[in-house]
């Protein structure tokens, strides 16, 4: 697993950001979500980085990215702040111009990305998510008991910062198993524990759901009329709660004036693992579509 990669840190304006990097070509973006770090696409960057030059970092909080202290409105955890640190990485290592996906949180930092810098992303790839906005505008008992932990780590702080620090491994664990219905990760959880079990990182994620669940949203209704106008994929797990609850290609399709497309696949959330051959084959053929541009 990541062969070809080099591992490294960038500088960026608010600290130091981890990325692996490695391949040939187009440059491709990749965003992991919670509660994991770079590591979920270890099943499908090899084979991707034969066709395109990969960077996969570490979110700001997350993984062995920095991690910068709350503000009383949760802008240092915003999706606004946290696209920026992906841009300015972009730039940093020589790209101007690049083709962007993210799964779960990560898909939402792409998404923002997108909206903020639109001369940046060439397509966009979502995965297992419709927009923050749609989901909260949803919300109904059957979401509140299946996604429960959006209502958790919102509360304030040091609530679920104390429950989740008595037995981390047990936090992560559940999260991983419940939103894959019991799949087996084989050991690689604990890739993920060994940064996630850190009382600050485990503070910051609960800021990002906490800048999710209000300044995300005030940037979310302000851009409502400014659709994007690149390509947009949508991928998801069908017997996840996506899957089940949305219609994802419909949901996207009002945020693009360019046609969404996509499919769902036989599992649950985490795609890349639960699936990552028909997560390689999609992402492969919709981003090679779009791979002869300037960067």
């Amino acid at each position: 697993m990541f062969k070809s990669f080099e591992k490294k840190f960038q500088k960026v304006n608010k600290g130091k950001i981890f990325y692996r990097i490695g391949g040939f070509g187009p440059p491709v973006l990749l965003l992991h979500g919670y509660p994991q770090n770079h590591y979920m696409w270890h099943k499908i960057a090899d084979e991707l980085s034969k066709n395109f030059t990969v960077i996969l970092p570490d979110l700001r909080g997350y993984g062995q990215s920095f991690v910068i202290q709350s503000d009383s409105q949760h802008l240092n955890y915003s999706k606004r702040e946290m696209a920026k640190d992906m841009v300015q990485l972009m730039s940093n290592i020589g790209y101007q111009k690049f083709l962007l996906g993210g799964h779960d949180r990560g898909g939402r930092v792409a998404h923002r990305l997108a909206r903020d810098y639109r001369d940046k992303v060439v397509a966009l790839c979502v995965m297992d998510i419709c927009p923050t906005l749609d989901m909260y505008n949803a919300t109904d008992q059957d979401f509140a008991t299946n996604y429960f932990h959006w209502f958790f780590l919102i509360q304030p702080k040091f609530i679920p910062e104390n429950f989740i620090a008595k037995d981390p491994k047990a936090w992560l664990n559940y999260c991983l198993k419940k939103w894959s219905g019991g799949f087996n990760f084989k050991g690689f959880e604990k890739n993920y524990l060994k940064y996630f079990k850190d009382y600050k990182r485990i503070h910051s994620s609960c800021e990002d759901y906490r800048a999710g669940a209000t300044i995300d949203l005030v940037h979310d209704k302000k851009d409502l009329s400014k659709k994007l106008n690149i390509p947009v994929q949508v991928l998801w797990g069908k017997n996840g709660r996506v899957g089940r609850k949305f219609k994802p290609l419909k949901v996207w399709q009002k945020y693009t004036t360019k046609k969404v497309e996509g499919k769902g696949f036989n599992c649950k959330h985490f795609i890349a693992e639960e699936a990552p051959k028909q997560t390689l084959q999609e992402l492969v053929k919709f981003l090679s579509k779009y791979s002869n541009f300037n960067y």
